[in-house]
Order: structure tokens, then C-alpha cells, then sequence
């Protein structure tokens, strides 16, 4: 069997969860994992785990001299490493991957996060999509085995690259204890201020509510969201905390009324999403308003844990409100949740993840 793994990353290994689950479960199985991942200005220090983590300091830090940097980086980072098994992560990383695989005749295994050539800030942009779409086929075509967040982007992926693809989910680990619900009410919306997420929707339909809004988290659009809270008077209501450290993120969560899981039907990427914040706000034991796409849809059916919305702003006021003052409503759904989490647990999930490497 294979025994070191590195996983390729260009997202701040202090706040991906994802791959803190996915590293901890496979060194708990015996295999030494690495990740390696980019260095940000204000990146916190990393914690101390069972597995190495490495971050890349890179001049540039958006737009595509970023990508250039920092594949051309990693390329000799993995050369050096010549791990038994690399795990490519996404597109962006996918260049340097391929390319080290190559040469050192590497297994290989591909974590499709995203669907990049339909990502919001890609699908208008023919050029673009046209070189993630590359970067994309030249990673599954170069995979042994490769696996994807949700059960529509596996079929996608299958669809198009006549190979299998299996099915990893974001899943906490499971959480046993509940927060008191803090006073004054707040929602809280938790991951990145980015094109596409619902944001602006959000914050109209905030007008009409009665409770505050935090928004954890950092991205391009976060300047742009802060003069619209402004413009519509919400400076009093709505809070930008930034990025908080996942533990602390928990609890702030779990003090919350209700979680906000919103996005533009923009491209198949999101449509086909499966966010972690949906199972995130599961595990906090609180009830969310989440948009009606189809995982989002079909996971409701199974445990009734969200309030479903279109985004329009009178419906997501809608959603909203009804999580503030129907009381029977709220306490049925927060119930779910905690029914919910028992099985939606990364516990259960990441044994998906070990078989996927046990058969490489």
C-alpha cells in the first residue's frame, strides 16, 4: 500500500476545512500526509496536527500571475517531496501537478471541489473558461482515481470523462453540544465574499428584519458589500467579522438564530454545489435559509433542516421572518438538525474518502 500522500492546494490551510478532515482521517489510517498550501498576508499560524502542512509565500495574489507563481512553485515543491500518491486539488493546481506526475511517475488522485470552467466569475469569460476547462481534462485524464463534493458533480464528471468518479462530502466532524442562542439575535453566513454568493440579496432582504447579521468571512466583494450595508443603512445590523479561526467560527455559530446558505444560479458550479456551511450549520444545531438547488433540495427531503428560497429578495425576507416567528416551525427544524448530524457526520463520510485510497 501507498504511504505518503501530498495534497495540492492554493487556499489557506488554516481555514480549509475540507482538507484539515481529509489529512487528519488519512494520517489516522496510517499514510503521512502532507498539504501544501499558499502564505496570505494576514495568515494566521498554523495548528499543530499529525500531518505536515506547508504554506507557499508567493509576490502576487490574485488574477493570473498568482496562478503562474504559484504552480511554478509547487511544481518544484512536489518534485522535491515525490510523494507515493499526490493528490491534485482543484484546476489551479492541476498544471504543476500534471506536470510532476509526470516526471515522477506518480499515482495520482484529483479532488474536484469545484466545477471551475462554470464558477460565476468564469462561465461570461470565453478565454478563461476555455483554459480551466484544459486545466480541468488534463487532471482527470491524468487521475487513477478521482472524487467530487456532491452526487450532481459526480454525475457531471462522469458524464463527461467516461470515468468514475466517487462521492466525499463536506461533513463536520460530528458535534454533540449546543450553544445557548446569544442576545441580541443574529444569522450568521459563514465562507468567502465572493461573486455569486447571494450577498447583495441578502442584505436588501435584511432591511425588513429585526435581528443583526454576521458575516464571517473575507473576498473581493467585501469592500463593495460594506458600502452596500452602508448605503442601505444597515451599519448598526450587519457585522463583518472576517475570517474567524474554525473554532471559534463553531461557536459563534452555534449562538446563532439561523445560518444563511445563498447563491446565484450562475453557471453549474454553484448549482450543483454541496456547501460545507449547510452541514456546518446542521451540526451547530441551528435551523438555516437555504437556497432551493438541487442537493440542497434533495438532502431536505431526507431531514426538513432549511427553510428553501428562490433569491429574490421578498422571498429570502420571506424565509427570514418565518424562522423568526413561527415557533413551531423553528423548533421542528432545529430538531432535525440534531437528528440530521447523526447521520451527516464526517465520521460516516470520511470511510467513502478511505476506500477511494485504500484502492489506489
Amino acid at each position: 500500500m501507498p504511504k505518503s500522500i501530498l495534497f495540492t492546494v492554493t487556499t489557506d490551510l488554516r481555514h480549509d476545512q475540507r482538507m484539515q478532515r481529509i489529512a487528519s482521517a488519512l494520517a489516522k489510517a496510517g499514510y503521512a500526509v502532507s498539504l501544501v498550501g499558499r502564505a496570505l498576508p494576514a495568515s494566521l499560524p498554523l495548528d499543530k496536527t499529525d500531518f505536515t502542512q506547508t504554506r507557499l509565500t508567493c509576490f502576487f495574489h490574485t488574477g493570473p500571475l498568482f496562478y503562474l507563481e504559484f504552480n511554478l512553485r509547487l511544481f518544484f515543491w512536489i518534485l522535491k517531496a515525490s510523494p507515493d500518491i499526490l493528490g491534485i486539488v482543484d484546476a489551479d493546481t492541476a498544471l504543476a501537478g500534471v506536470m510532476a506526475a509526470k516526471l515522477k511517475k506518480m499515482l495520482v488522485t484529483y479532488d474536484a471541489h469545484e466545477l471551475f470552467p462554470e464558477m460565476p466569475e468564469v462561465v461570461h469569460r470565453p478565454l478563461v473558461k476555455k483554459i480551466w476547462g484544459s486545466l480541468e481534462e488534463l487532471a482527470f485524464k491524468r487521475a487513477d482515481r478521482a472524487y467530487t463534493v456532491s452526487t450532481s458533480l459526480a454525475s457531471y464528471f462522469q458524464d463527461k470523462y467516461h470515468m468514475p468518479v466517487g462521492l466525499v462530502r463536506n461533513m463536520p466532524w460530528k458535534v454533540s453540544t449546543n450553544a445557548s442562542e446569544q442576545e441580541p439575535p443574529y444569522f450568521i453566513y459563514q465562507g468567502a465574499l465572493n461573486v455569486g454568493r447571494g450577498l447583495e440579496c441578502l442584505l436588501h432582504a435584511m432591511q425588513g428584519v429585526e435581528v443583526h447579521l454576521m458575516i464571517c468571512g473575507i473576498g473581493p466583494l467585501e469592500a463593495e458589500l460594506k458600502r452596500l450595508s452602508y448605503q442601505l443603512a444597515l451599519e448598526g445590523k450587519v457585522q463583518f467579522k472576517g475570517n474567524v479561526p474554525p473554532e471559534d467560527l463553531m461557536t459563534l455559530t452555534q449562538k446563532a438564530k439561523a445560518g444563511i446558505m445563498l447563491l446565484e444560479e450562475n453557471g453549474l458550479s454553484y448549482f450543483y454545489s454541496l456547501a460545507n456551511k449547510f452541514f456546518d450549520y446542521v451540526h451547530a444545531g441551528i435551523p438555516q435559509v437555504c437556497i432551493a438547488f438541487p442537493e440542497y433540495k434533495a438532502l431536505n427531503q431526507l431531514h426538513e433542516v432549511a427553510v428553501l428560497t428562490e433569491l429574490e429578495v421578498s422571498q429570502v425576507q420571506a424565509a427570514l421572518q418565518s424562522l423568526l416567528h413561527d415557533k413551531e416551525l423553528y423548533s421542528q427544524l432545529q430538531q432535525n438538525c440534531l437528528t440530521a448530524r447523526e447521520e451527516w457526520n464526517w465520521e460516516k463520510e470520511s470511510q467513502a474518502l478511505l476506500k477511494i485510497y485504500a484502492d489506489v
